[in-house]
């Protein structure tokens, strides 16, 4: 479903502030991966993100999403292929349009735009059904503005609207980094179960390490731009925090540089 093949990302390159982000970057997922990623601070993992994106394009290397080459292909084009969700509750909605509306945005992403009445009947129902998947009771606040709607919420929204469309491949950006531990372990609980009962394939990056191995069916650690630890199976699921940080320390040589990565051990 995903092909990163020899992705090389330099920023400000021959300049004093010359930073080398992806550095032969390779890495695989089949159709139904759910891929945990963690790394250093630096490590290339939201970088990693941007490039399949489309944020940015890189230096040399390909991207294939679905057997489809996206690499030289704009970000807005390749939107009907992804959904992501950011860190930031605030940036996957638009805060004075109600529930609804931002749903029905998320539907039409990637479609040609007419002149029709906004939301049909039809659509109504289609989102009623899926957010009371939240189980939140936001199927009954539908016109609500999501502006008023706390944290959590608001990022169980962006998820759903982000998986609406089925898209190909999932971008799940530190998305739970901004919650509170209760309202985040929620919205991953969430998380898992969209993917899994929509067969999605999906890579989350995380600073939490026990999310990392508790979450998914495989884990990747990422160090100076590339892939230097990538576990799956009932070896993920025996692994512990501690083993996690000494498989960092033997691949690469160094001691695991991530403060909020360590401090949720």
């Amino acid at each position: 479903m995903l092909e990163i093949k020899n992705i090389f990302k330099t920023f400000n390159p021959g300049t004093i502030n010359q930073k080398v982000a992806l550095n032969d970057l390779n890495l695989t997922l089949n159709d139904g991966d759910f891929v945990t990623v963690i790394g250093g601070n630096g490590a290339g993992k939201s970088t990693m993100l941007n490039a399949i994106s489309g944020v940015w394009r890189p230096d040399s290397g390909n991207i294939i999403i679905g057997g489809v080459d996206v690499t030289h292909m704009p970000e807005h084009k390749r939107a009907r292929f992804l959904g992501r969700v950011f860190q930031d509750p605030m940036l996957g909605t638009a805060a004075n349009m109600s529930i609804q509306e931002n749903m029905a945005l998320a539907l039409r992403r990637g479609n040609r735009r007419g002149l029709k009445w906004g939301i049909s009947e039809k659509e109504k129902v289609q989102f009623r059904a899926a957010l009371q998947t939240l189980e939140l009771g936001l199927e009954n606040r539908m016109t609500s503005k999501v502006g008023l709607l706390s944290g959590g919420q608001r990022q169980a929204v962006t998820l759903l609207m982000a998986t609406l469309k089925k898209p190909k491949l999932l971008l799940l950006d530190e998305h739970t980094a901004a919650l509170d531990p209760k309202t985040a372990a929620k919205v991953l609980e969430l998380s898992e179960k969209i993917v899994r009962e929509n067969h999605l394939t999906a890579l989350m990056v995380t600073h939490n390490m026990k999310d990392a191995i508790r979450y998914g069916n495989r884990l990747i650690m990422m160090h100076e731009g590339h892939v230097i630890f990538d576990v799956s199976g009932e070896e993920k699921k025996n692994l512990t925090v501690e083993e996690l940080v000494e498989k960092f320390s033997t691949a690469s040589g160094q001691e695991f540089a991530n403060d909020r990565a360590l401090l949720s051990k």
